[in-house]
C-alpha cells in the first residue's frame, strides 16, 4: 500500500537539517502472529510512532506477502526513516528507526513495542553523524 500525504496537506520539514542522529535496530520476538500480517495496521502504527517521535512523515509504502504472511514497509521521514519486516510464522519483527536532528527515535520505539507487545527484544543503538559533527 502506497500512501501519500493527504490532498492539501503540507509537510513542513525542520527549518535546519541536522545530519547527526540515532539509528535503532530492534529485534522483537514473541509477537502474536496476527499483529504481524496486517500491512494497513502496521502502516498506521509506524506513522503514529513517527509522529510521537516528533518526526515529519513524507511518504510510506507497505507490502504484504499474502494471507497469513509477513509484511515489509517503510515510512520515509524528513529526518530519515522507519522500516519494519515481519515473519508471523516466527513471531518476529525487525524494526529499523533512524532519525536525525531533534526527532526522538526512542519515543517511536516505545509506541511500536507497546502495540506489538513482544515477549523479548534486542536493541542496538548506533550514533550516526558526519566526521567532526
Amino acid at each position: 500500500m502506497k500512501r501519500e500525504p493527504l490532498p492539501g496537506a503540507t509537510v513542513t520539514p525542520p527549518a535546519v537539517h541536522q545530519p547527526a542522529g540515532l539509528h535503532l535496530l530492534a529485534d522483537l520476538n514473541g509477537i502474536d502472529a496476527e499483529k504481524l500480517c496486517n500491512g494497513e495496521a502496521l502502516e498506521r502504527l509506524l506513522r503514529a510512532a513517527a509522529e510521537a517521535a516528533h518526526a515529519h512523515v513524507l511518504h510510506s509504502h507497505f507490502h504484504g506477502f499474502g494471507e497469513g504472511q509477513g509484511v515489509t514497509g517503510v515510512v520515509l521521514l524528513a529526518e530519515s526513516h522507519i522500516s519494519i519486516h515481519t515473519w508471523p510464522e516466527c513471531g518476529f519483527a525487525a524494526a529499523d528507526i533512524f532519525m536525525c536532528g531533534s526527532a526522538q527515535p526512542e519515543l517511536a520505539l516505545t509506541i511500536i513495542e507497546s502495540a506489538l507487545n513482544p515477549a523479548s527484544r534486542e536493541i542496538k543503538t548506533i550514533r550516526r553523524a558526519p566526521p567532526g559533527y
